[in-house]
């Protein structure tokens, strides 16, 4: 089968669109024949190198994955070949009390497709039937690959997590990203007051459409006096936050008291600081969150494919131009998710 392959980190000249053995099925496994792949920076991070992490090489990288299934292993009852499916970008051992609770993402062996095991960036991926979940009939494959990993993740954050309720200000950092795109909707979904930033009036616009009642351009304002000013000086309920030391400061700053700052990520460093007086004092909560669980994946897809939740799709790109969506996705110019079809 074609994939996109890299032996070495580095930049995006270190993907290769090079001809690779098929997987072989285990019991309880299918074997998918993928249609579209969306990009995370999840990919940008592991292709360049993880500090202390050993991803395994030669590797293939795509978490985000639709398509149909070609075959089924021994065991599997519930999908049949050419059924259309999405696949839940989690992994987990499925027998650990956190499995078995349906936590799976608290499992200790809990991994991504594209991560530590191959992904989605070929003609071909193998995948527990565990994570094969039907694909809304509504959606391409284009769109249907833009939707697991960021929506499971704003979902995990916004309702699991931080429990975002109608009525709320909710600030969410970075509104033109593919996860900022899916928070901005489902704030919206549950009646919160959404503030959203990003660096274009263009992106704004766009987040606009979406649901955004309030637009900050953080290339040109700041967000922190933003939000206060918009809110009487008290701040935001809720701060969705994925960009790490760059915002951290202006997060913190946004928040009413008593509010919660949930965050996944560290995109721009890993290191911030805070005032523990001011933690207990105006009792915030500091909430960390990690992708979500398979039922919470089956939750957005349902109400995708009511309509009441859309992917967003920037560009298309064929996966023998892997390369180029990658400098692409590393620019941040885009609106929603990067895809590659297959």
């Amino acid at each position: 089968m074609k994939a996109i392959v890299f032996s070495e980190h580095g930049g995006p000249e270190v993907l290769r669109y090079t001809e690779v053995g098929e997987p072989k099925l285990g019991v309880g496994e299918v074997l998918v024949r993928v249609r579209a792949c969306a990009l995370n920076h999840l990919d940008l991070w592991v292709r360049q190198g993880l500090p202390g992490v050993q991803i395994p090489l030669p590797h293939i990288l795509g978490s985000d994955i639709a398509g149909e299934v070609a075959r089924v292993g021994e065991g599997v009852t519930r999908v049949k070949v050419g059924q259309k499916v999405v696949l839940a970008p989690g992994l987990s051992c499925n027998t650990c009390d956190a499995c078995i609770s349906g936590l799976d993402n608290l499992c200790r062996r809990y991994t991504i497709f594209g991560y530590m095991v191959d992904g989605g960036c070929a003609e071909y991926v193998r995948a527990p039937e565990v994570n094969t979940l039907p694909m809304p009939a509504n959606l391409s494959f284009e769109e249907a690959s833009a939707v697991p990993l960021v929506f499971l993740t704003a979902w995990h954050m916004l309702i699991t997590r931080a429990g975002l309720r109608a009525g709320e200000g909710v600030l969410v950092l970075g509104a033109g990203s593919g996860i900022g795109s899916a928070a901005v909707q489902i704030a919206r979904l549950v009646g919160a007051r959404v503030f959203a930033t990003a660096g274009s009036d263009a992106k704004l616009a766009k987040a606009k459409e979406l649901g955004a009642d309030e637009l900050i351009n953080h290339s040109k304002q700041d967000i922190a006096e933003e939000v206060k000013k918009r809110t009487a000086k008290r701040g935001v309920d809720v701060v969705f936050e994925h960009v790490g030391a760059a915002t951290w400061e202006k997060s913190l700053a946004s928040l009413a008291p008593g509010g919660r700052l949930v965050t996944c990520g560290a995109t721009t460093g890993a290191e911030a600081k805070i005032d523990i007086r001011r933690l207990f004092v105006l009792q915030w909560s500091l909430l960390g969150s990690y992708m979500g669980t398979r039922g919470e994946v089956l939750t957005v897809l349902k109400l995708v494919e009511q309509g009441k939740l859309r992917p967003v799709v920037d560009k298309i790109f064929p996966l023998a131009e892997a390369a180029a969506a990658h400098a692409h996705l590393e620019k941040r110019e885009q609106f929603g998710k990067v895809v590659l079809r297959v």
